[in-house]
């Protein structure tokens, strides 16, 4: 691995840990625990990408085992297809946690996100943007790339996928993060393109947010299309 990487991951690695000292700075300026978190959350993931784009631009300009990059129209194709394979990979392995290993489908890591967005809307553009571009910078191109070299896709898939599910800091859902881990993976070697992933990624992450933070509305509208049905079932009946 060359040192922009080092420098890379040092600097994601420091951008977590610098809540350490950013959140009681911001306590004793008087935020609330919510919002200063969402303010540190902005201010150091924008920083930290700043940065990592920056080192990035130094680094050697290679290719996953010096094979050729998918054409531009293959790799749109798969951008958006790999928008449904993230998602599959999350249904199966949501399922598998919930009828086998009786995992309710709750997490805790969406829920603290989530309670962000609602503090500090402008998290969103982290949560669903930002994170995403450095997540499949430093667990695809970096982690998994510097693997892959070394072994096939099974192996560099699991290790990467699994550090990338540990760094979300929620080990009930372990699997759904590893499923997701290869998913992204896969995309990376298909095209070895690795906006390819991130644009899967962004993408899946915007739709979880939506959906989540609009659920209760998209309830009551079920309830409502429920009753509008009835009404018109009783007309014909």
């Amino acid at each position: 691995m060359n040192k922009q990487y080092w420098f890379i991951i040092l600097t994601y690695v420091l951008m977590h840990l610098s809540s350490i000292i950013g959140l009681p700075l911001l306590f004793a300026m008087g935020y609330e625990q919510t919002e200063a978190a969402g303010i540190w959350t902005i201010s150091s993931f924008t920083i930290c990408l700043i940065v990592v784009l920056l080192i990035l631009r130094t680094a050697p300009k290679t290719t996953l085992r010096n094979k050729s990059k998918a054409s531009v129209g293959a790799s749109i194709g798969w951008a958006i297809g790999g928008i449904f394979l993230a998602y599959f990979s999350q249904i199966i392995a949501a399922t598998i946690e919930m009828y086998i290993f009786r995992i309710d489908p709750g997490s805790e890591n969406t829920e603290a996100i989530l309670a962000l967005i609602k503090s500090l809307p402008l998290v969103i553009v982290v949560s669903s943007i930002f994170g995403p571009i450095l997540e499949e910078i430093i667990f695809r191109k970096i982690i998994f790339g510097s693997l892959y070299k070394k072994m096939n896709f099974f192996f560099a898939g699991l290790i990467s996928s699994v550090i990338f599910a540990v760094v979300h800091m929620d080990f009930t859902h372990i699997l759904l993060y590893t499923a997701m881990g290869f998913a992204f993976a896969f995309l990376y070697v298909r095209t070895k393109r690795i906006i390819v992933p991130i644009i899967a990624h962004i993408s899946m992450n915007t739709f979880v947010v939506i959906l989540q933070l609009n659920y209760d509305r998209i309830l009551e509208l079920q309830k409502e299309l429920e009753k509008m049905q009835l009404i018109i079932g009783g007309f014909f009946s």
